[in-house]
């Protein structure tokens, strides 16, 4: 085997802070980011899971995105609306999850995943 766990996920984002507080609503944390000549932030959420936010603008998106982890979609789904969060869609997958979509302030696409 080669890899042995995903260290993080880059996106552009148009909004730095604007990103930094959408994803604290979820449950991530700004950890230290070095200098690296533009503006940008790294997140954790868990113990090693890392999202860094570039100060770029997002390319047209094209149905990427990336899947968090959640126990109960309907608890997460709460705990966001009093952060004027929102989905945009929920769908089932059946058998297999429960899934929310929701949209950054940049525009790109966060999926909250629920195993079943």
């Amino acid at each position: 085997m080669v890899g042995r766990a995903l260290h993080h996920v880059s996106l552009n984002v148009t909004d730095v802070r604007a990103c930094v507080a959408f994803y604290e609503a979820m449950g991530f944390r700004e950890i230290e980011r070095p200098q690296l000549g533009f503006d940008g932030a790294w997140m954790r959420i868990g113990e090693t899971g890392e999202l860094h936010l570039l100060g770029f603008p997002p390319p047209e998106a094209v149905g990427q995105h990336f899947a968090v982890h959640v126990d109960d979609l309907d608890e997460a789904l709460s705990v966001l609306a009093a952060d004027d969060i929102t989905p945009d869609r929920i769908s089932e997958i059946d058998g297999i999850c429960r899934q929310a979509f929701l949209t950054d302030p940049a525009g790109n696409q966060v999926e909250l995943n629920q195993p079943l």
